[in-house]
């Protein structure tokens, strides 16, 4: 065979190798558009605002000795009641166990007399361990309940999921509803402790 035809052969080869590449789960053009979908898919749902109803979404409460845990309709379970809600991006992290938690736990009594009937901490951990850090922390003992989105559907429905990896955490916030409607909103997009619950008081 000619020299000129084998690089012919092989230059074809190349090219079409170079093709299918191009369209390859694994390929770079590949994983670019991925990301590129995956943003603009957490980012099409509004932040959460003062005036917006707690949707009716399904979050789970772990219960004591690993039992199997329960399943809670949030809209249900704030409907006519006055509530505090935080959520963090994981239980036992170092800013939610040493700083967001406690200062909540603290503040129970005070919030009480704001008219807070109830307190409620979130976070996309399963059930299991959302149920062992409110054992752990005394916030379950201080009356704060905890309930596991482990889905990421309420993080998501209020435009503050953190997406990418094999866990979709929630953005920190914390925010006061009264029979269902956000009253007050607290984001943690220039502070983290504009969501601790000295913050909130001062509002209330």
């Amino acid at each position: 065979m000619k020299i000129s035809t084998k690089l012919g052969l092989i230059c074809a080869l190349i090219a079409a190798v170079a093709q299918t590449s191009a369209f390859s789960p694994n390929s770079p053009v590949s994983r670019q558009s991925s990301s590129t979908s995956l943003s603009m898919s957490a980012g099409e749902v509004a932040e959460v605002k003062v005036g917006d109803k707690i949707p009716s979404i399904n979050l789970s409460e772990g219960q004591a000795d690993y039992g199997s845990p329960s399943s809670v309709d949030l809209a249900e379970l704030i409907k006519g009641k006055k509530v505090a809600i935080f959520a963090v991006p994981g239980a036992y992290t170092p800013g939610c166990s040493k700083s967001h938690l406690p200062s909540f736990i603290t503040a129970q009594d005070e919030l009480k007399a704001k008219g807070v009937e109830l307190t409620i901490c979130i976070a996309t951990n399963d059930a299991f361990v959302m149920e062992a850090w409110g054992r752990t922390s005394g916030g379950a003992d201080a009356g704060i309940m905890f309930l596991s989105d482990g889905n990421a559907e309420l993080s998501r429905a209020f435009g503050l999921s953190i997406e990418g990896g094999i866990l979709v955490r929630s953005k920190r916030y914390s925010l006061i509803a009264e029979d269902g409607v956000v009253t007050q909103y607290f984001s943690s997009a220039e502070e983290s402790s504009n969501t601790w619950a000295p913050a909130v008081l001062a509002k209330l």
